[in-house]
């Protein structure tokens, strides 16, 4: 078991809940990273009382200092604060879960000093799964999920042999719009977009799942995760949230993961493995639930998923290109500058934008990056 942990994106949803855990655990937080909720952030700081904490936001860095300044506390900023704390000795882990392509730098960081990373941030495996697979293989490190569908595969693999791996069945809870038509996500509103009916996330990860974009995220992370071909990975529809996920073998034997949605599951099972103890959440009834259902996804209606799908069947920089035009047009969503169904097309048109180059390095993911941003941007302003 752990004794030390560094988490990034203490603030958010996975943030908040970690502590909780490492609370239950007696699990020491030697480090804590917002990317601007300063009240929240010293308010963890000052209960938990870390040895650093940093807030990713320059401007809000002096008012935090000033705050934290009777503390003895270090106080650091952006992205070099992001990458020191991902490194610190004390540290006998580092939880990234952080929202969006920041959390790529500062996982390799941590990486290449050795560290393993408990990983809740999408796009470090979706942007850079190449060179972190690699990475993580050369340093001879472990990458433990914290998305509540990778962790019920890592789970479930437990024991048995991964060459007798057959797939992987990815469960998606659909979003709150499953079963519309094209035409009914024209008049999708935001308020409608971010009411999640099983989860409580962040805004851009509850749009996300709303589009379906986050199970085709979780496609490409399982890819690089479990070392998968893309037609080892089937998703179904189950509106319910109870199993995680699950894998069959090749015997035909399919085992499952199963729990009550709550995130603390996951998260405690990537801090604590290979231990399993009490966890801060309720016990699963079947009967409370009378019965479950599993459907196959809409890939026509819903672009932003077959979008992903057909990136990483692609390879290359495609994953990080629809990865990072996606980021885009969800931001432009929430700020009101194109409609719910507009994701899906910006997402899409990116496949036929831009020709294949490769993954080589951080730099090849921030052109990629760069570039998507640039033409999502070209679009929204036309």
């Amino acid at each position: 078991m752990i004794k030390t942990v560094s988490i990034l994106g203490s603030t958010g949803s996975i943030g908040t809940q970690s502590l909780e855990v490492c609370e239950k655990h007696g699990i020491k937080v030697t480090a804590l990273a917002a990317h601007s909720s300063i009240d929240m952030l010293e308010q963890q700081a000052r209960k938990f009382m870390p040895s650093k904490v940093c807030i990713y936001r320059d401007d809000k860095y002096s008012e935090l200092k000033e705050r934290l300044a009777d503390t003895g506390i270090k106080v650091l900023s952006g992205m070099d604060g992001l990458c020191e704390i991902a490194v610190m000795e004390e540290s006998d882990i580092v939880l990234n879960s952080v929202v969006g392509m920041v959390g790529l730098l500062p996982t390799l960081t941590a990486m290449e000093a050795g560290k393993n990373v408990a990983l809740a941030n999408k796009e470090t495996l979706v942007a850079g799964g190449k060179i972190v697979t690699e990475l993580a293989k050369k340093k001879g490190v472990t990458i433990y999920p914290i998305d509540s569908e990778h962790s019920a595969v890592f789970q479930c693999l437990q024991g048995n042999k991964r060459e007798q791996l057959s797939k992987m069945i990815l469960t998606a809870s659909g979003g709150p719009f499953f079963g519309y038509t094209y035409d009914q996500l024209r008049n999708v509103t935001k308020e409608q977009a971010l009411k999640h009916p099983n989860w409580d996330m962040g805004n851009k990860i509850t749009i996300d799942s709303a589009t379906l974009m986050n199970k085709g995220l979780e496609f490409i992370e399982a890819k690089w995760l479990f070392n998968l071909r893309p037609d080892q990975i089937e998703i179904v529809v189950h509106r319910q949230s109870v199993v995680h996920s699950a894998v069959e073998y090749n015997d035909y034997s399919v085992i499952a993961q199963m729990g009550v949605p709550d995130m603390k599951i996951p998260i405690q099972y990537a801090l604590l493995y290979p231990d399993r103890m009490e966890c801060p959440t309720g016990r699963l009834s079947l009967t409370d639930y009378g019965k479950l259902t599993f459907e196959k996804p809409d890939y026509d209606t819903f672009k932003c998923l077959s979008a992903a799908i057909e990136a990483i069947k692609r390879g290359g920089a495609y994953p990080c290109l629809v990865n990072s035009a996606n980021e885009e047009a969800v931001r432009a969503f929430l700020h009101d500058e194109i409609k719910f169904i507009q994701i899906g097309e910006i997402v899409s048109s990116v496949l036929d934008k831009f020709e294949y180059f490769d993954i080589n390095s951080y730099e090849d993911v921030t052109k990629a990056d760069t570039m998507a941003r640039e033409y999502v941007r070209s679009v929204i302003s036309k």
